[in-house]
């Protein structure tokens, strides 16, 4: 089944009618609140003051935080049983996606318009992605090992993280970082195309300050054809086989407290993993790969308002593929960090220093290690009148040079439900291995990308809802892209250049309602980013990034049952800067139902229902995506 063009145009309106009759019914909900009396314990409520450090790099409420921001926590997670991270991502606003084909295929996500390779990815405060290509395997990562995922939207992360954070950061918690007491479990569970999954877990808490956690899951399944033939070529070899996907996972985690000052642990998240995929006529083309992070750290606070935090990490991102042209990708990085914090006046101050090292093993590069020394400060206020943020670092690479960033921002709480803020901020994205080596058409004189982004928000949360609209522009400069052939301008031809700029603009809504047992709400993307070099391509809009994007969910919940069913409308694109009609990807709706139910005291049962019309679409020319689909599995707990 397809959406016509005047369908999309119906939904479109609808949507905005219904993002209006929510602020209308808040406004109505505000005003009645001043009339009638409520017996406010009484009232189910929307988590207002739940903690992120991402946004800040300090624990922060939500309901303080400048950049919009969002949380998807460990109950959300056991919607994705068998999943992976980017299953859980790409439902969230603002972030667009593409995939060649099921489960564990080669993808990519877009935030805010940005690519991956423009987003930061961290994994327990550790950089994860790829040294070579840039972006991070989502994909790869399942959604059984996470406790935690936390997404910031926009530039603000760029002066706080460093380069790769134009778009955003991602932050995703292993599991094992808040245990109240020791439990076993283990799991079982079976879906379409074959698709299996069993694993366990365990948490120690004791009286000595220390807690464990360690959970380990096998995931595989026989996949769907990942290629459609070619309609204009009929004698295309593509393969008409299933592509399967295995992996091994495991994470770890151990926390120990000597005192109330002074706290240590590690933890690491790993998966390996193999792909099969197309390649023409070669048979049984897969890539084996292996993917994850580990971290230390020493956490001292040494005054009653001041704390400093050493922490040491490596990530690892290794692929080795089986093909008619068979190559191989090991990148490392290694991270130290040294991060202080202070009260001050009427906020917190956080400094610190971090030095980054990466590293590429391929016979293919001629450029493959840099290190990056880095230093930065920043001043959080939050209160329940006014917030405010300001963040500066200062990045030297041993490649491309030095670039300092910054971030402002600030908000009024115009009465205790509703605020209004604005924020700017400096982003930029370093070039990465590919972007540098002549061998991958490559340059090493790259300049790394930049841009100016500009964020204003309006947010009204009560005991009820929270509901947040925000609107951001922002302008990219030095777009690094391939120039296949020389201009009077671009005399380098077959290289990378920094000759592209961008536009970016949009608004995002998001509104999650709780009444009673009832939960509902959704989210609506409106988004234009185009090319703006003045070339030929000027005016086009870039590639995979859809106009409109929108959800709607409904759902009941009860201690022993949560059940959701969603609807996510994507709008069409193009998969190309040429937006030419072969390349255009016309738009698509999924409708999708979810569930856990607690059998007992001990036992619980979790499924999933996708693609419950059977709505038959691609999000890339030429790959298959799979139709109804469905996942369930079962857990038992020891407590």
């Amino acid at each position: 089944m397809s959406v016509s063009r005047a369908s999309s145009r119906t939904y479109l309106r609808l949507s905005i009618l219904s993002a209006l009759g929510l602020l209308a019914v808040n406004t109505a909900m505000a005003a009645t609140s001043e009339n009638t009396s409520i017996n406010d314990s009484n009232l189910p409520q929307v988590e207002l003051d739940e903690i992120v450090v991402t946004a800040t790099r300090t624990p922060t409420k939500t309901s303080n935080v400048i950049a919009q921001t969002r949380v998807i926590d460990k109950e959300e997670l056991q919607r994705y049983q068998g999943q992976t991270v980017l299953d859980v991502l790409k439902r969230q606003p603002g972030i667009a996606f593409k995939q060649n084909g099921g489960l564990g295929a080669s993808s990519n996500f877009y935030m805010r318009g940005y690519d991956s390779k423009q987003v930061l990815v961290l994994i327990d405060g550790i950089r994860y992605s790829s040294v070579s290509a840039g972006g991070a395997a989502l994909n790869l990562l399942p959604a059984d090992q996470i406790d935690r995922i936390e997404v910031l939207y926009g530039a603000s992360g760029s002066s706080i993280y460093g380069a790769d954070a134009m778009g955003g950061v991602i932050q995703v918690f292993t599991k094992g970082s808040n245990i109240d007491r020791s439990s076993m479990s283990v799991a079982a569970g079976i879906g379409s195309n074959d698709h299996y999954v069993y694993g366990a877990s365990a948490q120690l808490a004791n009286t000595n300050g220390t807690t464990l956690s360690l959970s380990a899951s096998h995931n595989e399944t026989d996949g769907i054809n990942a290629t459609r033939p070619d309609p204009s070529n009929q004698n295309d070899p593509y393969n008409k086989d299933d592509d399967g996907f295995e992996s091994d996972s495991v994470s770890l985690a151990v926390n120990q407290r000597f005192s109330d000052t002074l706290l240590t642990g590690a933890s690491i998240l790993y998966s390996k993993s193999t792909t099969e995929y197309d390649d023409g006529t070669f048979e049984d083309a897969h890539a084996d790969q292996e993917n994850g992070a580990a971290q230390a750290y020493v956490d001292w606070q040494y005054m009653p308002d001041a704390s400093v935090k050493l922490q040491y990490g490596h990530s690892i991102d290794k692929s080795e593929s089986y093909a008619k042209y068979p190559n191989v990708f090991d990148g490392t990085q290694d991270q130290i960090s040294l991060v202080g914090k202070n009260k001050l006046l009427a906020g917190e101050g956080v400094y610190g220093l971090e030095y980054l090292t990466q590293d590429l093993d391929s016979t293919a590069y001629s450029i493959d290690d840099r290190n990056v020394k880095s230093a930065f400060a920043g001043y959080v206020i939050a209160n329940d009148r006014f917030d405010a943020q300001a963040n500066l670092r200062y990045d030297d690479d041993s490649r491309y040079g030095d670039e300092t960033t910054y971030n402002l921002g600030g908000a009024m709480h115009l009465s205790p439900d509703f605020r209004v803020g604005a924020s700017y901020a400096k982003g930029f994205r370093a070039p990465v291995f590919n972007d540098l080596s002549p061998v991958y058409s490559g340059n090493p004189d790259l300049k790394p990308e930049t841009s100016d982004n500009y964020e204003a928000f309006a947010e009204y949360n009560t005991l009820l809802q929270s509901t947040r609209l925000t609107g951001y522009y922002n302008d990219v400069e030095n777009l690094i892209s391939y120039v296949a052939s020389p201009t009077p301008s671009n005399p380098y031809a077959g290289a990378s250049q920094n000759i592209n700029e961008a536009k970016i603009k949009g608004i995002s809504l998001t509104s999650d309602w709780e009444m009673n047992d009832y939960l509902f709400g959704g989210s609506y993307d409106y988004q234009k980013a185009e090319d703006s070099s003045g070339g030929s391509d000027d005016g086009n809009s870039l590639p995979y990034r859809p106009e409109h994007k929108g959800l709607v969910y409904v759902g009941y919940r009860l201690p022993s049952l949560d059940i959701r069913a969603e609807y996510q409308y994507v709008g069409d694109y193009y998969s190309r800067i040429t937006n030419t009609d072969s390349q255009f990807v016309d738009n698509y709706g999924l409708l999708n139902i979810s569930g856990n139910y607690k059998l007992t005291d001990n036992l619980s049962m979790t499924a999933r229902l996708n693609n419950i019309t059977n709505e038959e679409y691609i999000t890339d020319i030429g790959y298959n995506t799979d139709g109804i689909n469905y996942f369930t599995s079962l857990t038992y707990n020891w407590y």
